[in-house]
């Protein structure tokens, strides 16, 4: 072979010029498919990651930096205090009730939205007359404005105009108008407990309703049809069929649903501002009113993060059951 002269038009690489093929010429590391694959998924992320990061990162690393000081409104410099606010907020009588208030809540709240969301999607998945504007007055509820939505239950819930408590005695559930025996719904502790989780219940549950309908239908009827031949019975095919196959949907719906139970303030704030006598009293309308009515930032803070460990434990255990499903 004959030598090519430098800057010649017939100059051939390197690697030709002393015999390797051009075959066994690597590419360049970063000009790989599996890198530009890797590159053009994290693209793709970036703008979502970036979201939660400034949306729920931000303000999450902002809170702990006020739950560890002694930040307060008309304070112009904080103070680091460590984990006092969190020792003062574990040792008050009221944090403790919040606390227990916030778990019943949730709970009575979540297993009364399950029954009766369940409950509405079969039936809103049968054929019938006026289905699709049923559909759609059952959807008003999660709609509606809180506020509007809040005021109106609060004026059905009045002591003495109660449109419940006149349905109730007209039907002689109760005693007549003006008796010892009407209710007052929001201002006994037992009873604005439960008319609160029934504002939460009637306003959220049809969200649920929807979710699991949406679920239904991905079901293949085939494979429905296919468990009736066997003789599998309707109990045995929601529990064997239908839910190990909307699994994934259910769980996210679930943790969906704690979350903003868990979390509801404008419900109890507009019905009964944590009333009576802290009956009513969550942890979220605890730190609003510690935190910024009476101006302590840092305890306000602290209290409204004991709310990510209540959270996470549910959190761990549904994404962990929704990854080992998906494998």
């Amino acid at each position: 072979m004959g030598e090519v002269s430098a800057g010649g038009k017939g100059e051939r690489p390197a690697a030709l010029a002393i015999g390797v093929p051009a075959a066994r010429v690597a590419p360049r590391w970063w000009r790989s498919i599996a890198v530009r694959r890797f590159v053009f998924g994290y693209s793709l992320l970036t703008p979502a990651v970036l979201y939660v990061g400034l949306l729920v990162g931000v303000p999450f690393l902002f809170s702990l930096y006020l739950a560890l000081s002694d930040a307060s409104v008309g304070a112009p410099i904080a103070r680091f205090v460590g984990i006092d606010n969190l020792l003062a907020a574990v040792e008050s009588s009221s944090f403790r009730v919040a606390l227990r208030n916030s778990l019943v809540f949730t709970l009575g709240a979540g297993i009364a939205k399950s029954i009766l969301g369940t409950t509405l999607a079969f039936l809103l998945m049968q054929r019938f007359r006026g289905r699709k504007v049923v559909r759609a007055l059952i959807v008003m509820p999660f709609t509606i404005p809180i506020a509007v939505s809040a005021l109106g239950w609060k004026w059905m819930l009045d002591s003495q105009f109660s449109v419940i408590n006149w349905a109730l005695g007209r039907l002689h559930l109760i005693g007549a108008y003006g008796t010892d025996g009407w209710p007052v719904w929001l201002g006994q502790p037992a009873l604005a407990l439960a008319s609160v989780m029934f504002v939460n219940v009637w306003r959220s549950f049809p969200f649920g309703a929807i979710v699991l309908m949406a679920g239904l239908t991905s079901v293949p009827p085939e494979v429905i049809d296919a468990a009736k031949v066997d003789g599998a019975n309707f109990l045995q095919r929601l529990r064997q069929v239908i839910v190990p196959m909307i699994a994934p949907i259910l769980l996210v719906g679930g943790l969906f649903d704690t979350v903003f139970t868990l979390s509801d303030i404008s419900i109890v704030y507009l019905l009964t501002n944590g009333g009576p006598n802290g009956a009513t009293e969550i942890l979220p309308t605890l730190a609003y009113r510690v935190g910024i009515q009476a101006g302590a930032l840092g305890r306000g803070a602290a209290i409204s993060l004991f709310l990510f460990p209540l959270l996470l434990p549910a959190m761990v255990l549904l994404l962990r059951n929704l990854r080992r499903r998906e494998w």
